[in-house]
């Protein structure tokens, strides 16, 4: 069975993120200060063939530790779904 996995891949809330520093301050200079501690991450879709739900869940946390975040400087968290 196929099973379809969203995952947000973001830095970790104690480090700094020059990237959403930047764009924090961008809207600001466009007359937008309303925007605030602006977070930049990733956003990952895949398909993963597993026979059960659980198997899938437990191969998806395999790749999100292994390649897809860096446990150091970010987190992550999914949803799946079947297909």
């Amino acid at each position: 069975m196929k099973f379809i996995a969203e995952i947000d891949v973001m830095p970790l809330k104690a480090l700094l993120d020059p990237q959403g520093r930047a764009v924090t301050s961008v809207l600001k200079n466009m007359g937008m200060p309303e925007f605030e501690n602006v977070r930049i991450g990733k956003h990952v879709t895949l398909e993963v063939e597993s026979d059960s739900e659980e198997n899938a869940k437990v191969k998806i946390e395999e790749a999100c530790k292994k390649l897809l975040a860096n446990p150091i400087m970010e987190s992550f968290h999914y949803s799946i779904k079947g297909n």
